[in-house]
């Protein structure tokens, strides 16, 4: 099962975003657009909720590729002096080993919000208040997701992927989303089902029929 199957995606046709990301544990932060927020979180690492500072990242939401672009490419241009290597920990199939700034964090945040404003676009800070809102917003989308990757957990259980399988599975991929919502606060009941709850908690799969 490709990897990019193995996370629900939110996509929001015709807009696009610009996105500021500072990193938890070190003093480096990530400039970049994208037409899907969450997947390119994702895309970059799959733990984004532990290697992000989501209380401290921030999107500004653009009607145009063009517009986010274009932001995202004023602030490469003011802080091209700071640009470094991405972290190691960054995914190389994810493109985003460019874009990476350091020691400049705040300056970075407060001309990304003053663009926003001068341009009139939505700002939204802090990234986890947006991740909330999504995924309160998409509950169906999430809950019939879960359900589908529960079902995919259970069958792998019983039939071993073959030799040279993509490295990506059933079981880490609906664990990491579950981690992400319990990270931000999300009420798990409401979002998934109850089986699929039971099982986050005790790894316990549904009896078969």
């Amino acid at each position: 099962m490709p990897e990019q199957d193995l996370f629900p995606r939110f996509l929001a046709a015709g807009r696009a975003w610009t996105y500021v990301l500072p990193c938890r544990e070190r003093d480096m932060l990530k400039v970049g657009f994208s037409r899907d927020p969450l997947r390119r979180l994702h895309a970059l690492h799959h733990r984004f909720f532990e290697f992000f500072d989501l209380e401290r990242a921030l999107l500004i939401e653009t009607d145009t590729v063009r517009e986010a672009r274009f932001i995202e490419r004023a602030l490469i241009r003011r802080f091209a002096a700071a640009r470094l290597p991405a972290p190691l920990a960054v995914r190389q199939v994810a493109g985003g080993r460019t874009e990476w700034f350091a020691g400049v964090a705040p300056e970075v945040e407060a001309m990304a919000c003053l663009l926003a404003r001068e341009r009139g676009h939505v700002l939204h800070t802090p990234l986890s208040g947006w991740l909330r809102a999504r995924f309160a917003a998409s509950g169906d989308v999430l809950y019939g997701w879960s359900a589908h990757m529960l079902d995919a957990v259970a069958y792998e259980q019983f039939n071993p992927p073959a030799a040279g399988a993509a490295d990506a599975r059933p079981a880490q991929a609906l664990r990491a989303a579950l981690d992400m919502l319990a990270a931000l606060d999300m009420d798990l009941q409401r979002l998934v089902t109850p089986a699929v709850v039971t099982w986050y908690r005790y790894g316990a799969l549904p009896d078969a029929d």
